[in-house]
């Protein structure tokens, strides 16, 4: 359910922007508008961008094979990265250099009327966007914030919609304002930089969705709520006499590998730990089925924490108290 809502989202996102799109290209070639022209560049970009985050979904689904052992789930972290790069390169790219030649070349603003109407259309499609990624987002939030929950989140598809939803609709503001000035003074120069403003306000969100789909992409803990949950699952399984760490990877947003170094009784028999080993496993799956493969390592306090002084050790104590 939670897969299908994310995708309603973006097919909400995806419709809005090609209309949009269309709609302030044609406006634009009528009315000269520099601020109008950036903002169809800008719908353009947003909707493939969608298109890229609904294919990165489809990738990510395919199940593993022999050259993939855990899945292809990072396809969608590249996208999502990608994504990124695209805001930043072709959408604010496109709006500054737009806004910089109309200052340089300023035209006059022809029928403003039709400006003005395309600019509420698109943010009645946007706004209805971005309230609907946004009740997805709020049905998972809990407590926690928006922005705690974006720099937390496993998922940045339906942040990506409403980062996208959400500069569009303050560059159809921008734009707006910049038209209004140039039709009231005559001056070019408004339009231009309003253009050139929505190229900033894109570069920020831009850096900021970059920035949060590279961690997931090189490869993030999990959420350590999983981390505590999985050290006292181990902390009660038989045979076991000390954990001396957890640690975690997130693959995709349901698909997470935990690799545990374990400490056992030294009078327990390979039998006895291989069946501890089992039940851990086992256990952990049945109450976090995001895990989809767990790797434990006997081993002894003294030698781990030798050779994590040592440097020489892959895993260690997650700080599992802190967020």
């Amino acid at each position: 359910m939670a897969e299908q809502s994310s995708n309603v989202a973006i097919y909400a996102a995806l419709a809005g922007n090609l209309a949009i799109a269309v709609a302030k290209f044609i406006a634009a070639a009528l009315t000269g508008s520099a601020a109008m022209l950036s903002e169809a560049v800008h719908s353009v970009v947003d909707t493939g961008n969608q298109v890229l985050l609904l294919y990165g979904k489809h990738r990510a689904a395919k199940p593993a094979d022999r050259a993939h052992p855990f899945g292809y789930g990072r396809e969608l972290y590249f996208w999502s990265f990608v994504v990124a790069l695209l805001i930043f390169a072709a959408g604010a790219g496109v709006a500054v250099y737009q806004g910089v030649s109309h200052i340089l070349h300023p035209e006059p603003i022809e029928r403003p009327v039709i400006v003005f109407g395309v600019f509420g259309i698109a943010f009645v499609f946007e706004a209805v966007s971005c309230v609907i990624a946004v009740r997805h987002i709020r049905s998972a939030l809990g407590s926690q914030s928006f922005w705690r929950a974006f720099r937390e989140t496993k998922d940045p598809t339906d942040f990506i919609v409403v980062f996208e939803d959400g500069a569009a609709l303050l560059g159809i503001v921008v734009a707006t304002i910049g038209t209004a000035l140039t039709v009231a003074t005559g001056s070019g120069v408004y339009d231009g930089g309003a253009s050139i403003a929505i190229g900033l306000i894109l570069s920020v969100v831009a850096a900021l969705l970059a920035r949060e789909s590279k961690a997931l992409l090189i490869g993030e803990r999990a959420d350590p709520a999983l981390t505590r949950a999985a050290e006292a699952l181990a902390r009660n399984t038989a045979s076991v006499a000390h954990v001396n760490g957890i640690a975690t990877i997130q693959l995709a947003p349901e698909q997470v590998i935990v690799a545990a170094s374990i400490d056992f009784d030294d009078d327990a028999t390979a039998g006895e730990v291989e069946r501890a080993i089992a039940a851990f496993e086992q256990q952990l799956q049945a109450d976090h089925p995001e895990v989809i493969a767990v790797f434990v390592k006997p081993q002894s306090e003294g030698e781990f924490a030798r050779r994590q002084a040592a440097g020489a050790t892959a895993i260690t104590p997650d700080p599992v108290g802190s967020v």
